[in-house]
């Protein structure tokens, strides 16, 4: 049997011409082995009919087996050369021919060095992503974060307003001055909201960037 792969023809047929031959070979020789049996037979029942005849079945069959031997050594030498002929010839692809789902290769030809060109750029893209969804992660719990000290922020602004409201309504004004300090810091934290919902803005943009 043929020791190549013949992948290509594997590809086109859907199993491997050497399968094929195998099967091929093994059906001609059960068809072999079943014949000789039924000679076996039909030499057996003519002598029955002569009594006189010394031959016995143990000979027969001893005759049989011999003559199968001869008979397959001769049937592997023709199967040989058939296998040869049909294998270069019938199911062979030749090596200009390309099959219908691989002519996108004969339209954008890569060689070797392209394509491995191409396989480190792909390599490069899937590091570049995995680091980016590493960082877009990290962005994501920031602003978890930062959203629990938004909240937190909201209350204090609240609590100032509320205090600078009971000020005004009773004309506290020391108590508002006493305030004074705690009011410029409520600023501050204004900025420090502001900035917050800049940055949360930036996560989400980052976000649908992915």
């Amino acid at each position: 049997m043929s020791v190549n792969p013949m992948a290509y023809e594997a590809q086109f047929f859907g199993f491997t011409p050497q399968t094929c031959m195998l099967r091929v070979y093994i059906a001609f020789q059960d068809y072999l082995f079943e014949m000789m049996l039924v000679v076996e037979s039909v030499i057996l029942k003519k002598l029955d009919g002569f009594p006189a005849c010394k031959i016995s079945p143990f000979q027969i069959r001893k005759s049989t087996e011999k003559f199968l031997l001869f008979m397959k050594e001769h049937f592997d030498k023709l199967f040989s050369k058939m296998e040869e002929v049909l294998l270069q010839l019938v199911l062979n692809i030749p090596k200009n021919v390309l099959l219908p789902e691989d002519k996108v290769h004969e339209q954008y030809p890569y060689s070797k060095e392209q394509f491995q060109a191409l396989q480190d750029e792909i390599h490069q893209l899937q590091k570049q992503y995995r680091a980016e969804a590493s960082a877009g992660q990290a962005l994501r719990a920031e602003l978890e974060e930062q959203k629990a000290v938004r909240a937190e922020l909201e209350k204090i602004l609240q609590w100032f307003d509320g205090l600078e409201n009971i000020c005004r309504e009773h004309g506290t004004c020391s108590f508002k001055e006493s305030f004074a300090f705690l009011t410029q810091n409520a600023k501050k934290l204004q900025d420090v909201l502001k900035d917050v919902e800049e940055k949360s803005k930036k996560i989400k943009k980052h976000d649908r960037l992915l």
